[in-house]
């Protein structure tokens, strides 16, 4: 009768046990996870702050003068230079390098996402000799840094037969092209290889062409994709330094990259810092509105390939 108490107390308190176990490893769980998120929560108000008082700094120093710039530059403007801008703009050329900057970026990032979204389609859906042998030429093009191509560049540009391209608008658009095409095959490939084919198959049934189902029924599917590597070429491209300045010397072409540079160098410790900062400002406008405008576009096409 003994064994048989104690036999029942045991299969009695084995629950009890395991449950007090799971308990105390959920209790463990959750205090790990505790101190994962305040962890993750702190590293991310540091790098919000190592990006954004930078940025805030400039903004605030644009509505300052140049002497309050250099005796007190954290303090906050007691009186708004709005004229800063207005020198920025007119005085400093920044405007021409604005207007610039417009015509070569729209024009590259135009042709890298034409050339991209259709070299990126014909990899990801057409099987041809050779289809990985291309697609990995384009992933290895993104290896090589730019700093190895200048110089090949210059002189390819310079001496190229017929055409005119250095220190052109049409040259530095087409190198923009070349530097940011890699990139561009490699994510659309990537992203038009999760849209469904039966789509673009019953468009050929119904007698589509191929560009015609490309241009009517995949592009318009692929918008969140084409969105974000758009956004990434126009930063990119928008803030492009090495490339203009080695093969865009002509002053009048110079893109807000160039002109920043070239106003910092003749400054000194004479010149017109309010109206430089006020410059910076004007020049990171277009990139934060365009972010600001489309960033849920962009968290929907780097997610997009996740769930299919």
């Amino acid at each position: 009768m003994t064994t048989e108490t104690n036999a029942v107390e045991k299969l009695l308190a084995v629950p009890g046990q395991r449950s007090d176990g799971r308990k105390s490893v959920g209790k463990r769980r959750g205090a790990e996870g505790g101190v994962l998120n305040v962890f993750s929560h702190g590293m991310l108000i540091v790098w919000a702050l190592m990006v954004g008082m930078p940025l805030l700094w400039v903004l605030w120093s644009s509505f300052k003068s140049s002497g309050d710039i250099l005796t007190t530059p954290w303090s906050l403007p007691g009186k708004l230079h709005v004229e800063n801008w207005v020198n920025a703009w007119d005085k400093a050329n920044i405007g021409k390098m604005f207007l610039n900057t417009l015509i070569v970026v729209g024009g590259s990032v135009t042709g890298t996402m034409v050339l991209g979204s259709m070299a990126g389609y014909v990899l990801a859906r057409f099987t041809f000799p050779g289809n990985r042998v291309i697609y990995y030429l384009f992933v290895a093009g993104m290896s090589f840094p730019v700093f190895m191509l200048v110089i090949p560049l210059f002189f390819v540009m310079r001496d190229f037969p017929g055409i005119p391209l250095l220190a052109t608008y049409q040259g530095l658009i087409a190198v923009y092209i070349a530097y940011s095409l890699p990139f561009t095959v490699f994510f659309m490939t990537s992203f038009f290889r999760t849209l469904p084919t039966s789509v673009a198959e019953a468009a050929m049934i119904d007698g589509a062409s191929h560009a015609r189902t490309f241009f009517q029924v995949m592009l318009p599917m692929a918008k969140p994709g084409l969105i974000s590597i758009g956004i990434f070429n126009f930063l990119g491209q928008w803030n492009q330094y090495l490339l203009p300045m080695v093969l865009n010397q002509d002053e009048d072409k110079y893109v807000l990259t160039q002109g920043l540079a070239n106003i910092a160098l003749q400054q000194g410790y004479e010149g017109d810092w309010g109206g430089l900062m006020a410059g910076m400002m004007i020049a990171m406008l277009p990139v934060l509105l365009v972010y600001f405008i489309f960033q849920r576009q962009v968290q929907a096409g780097l997610t997009a390939g996740a769930i299919k």
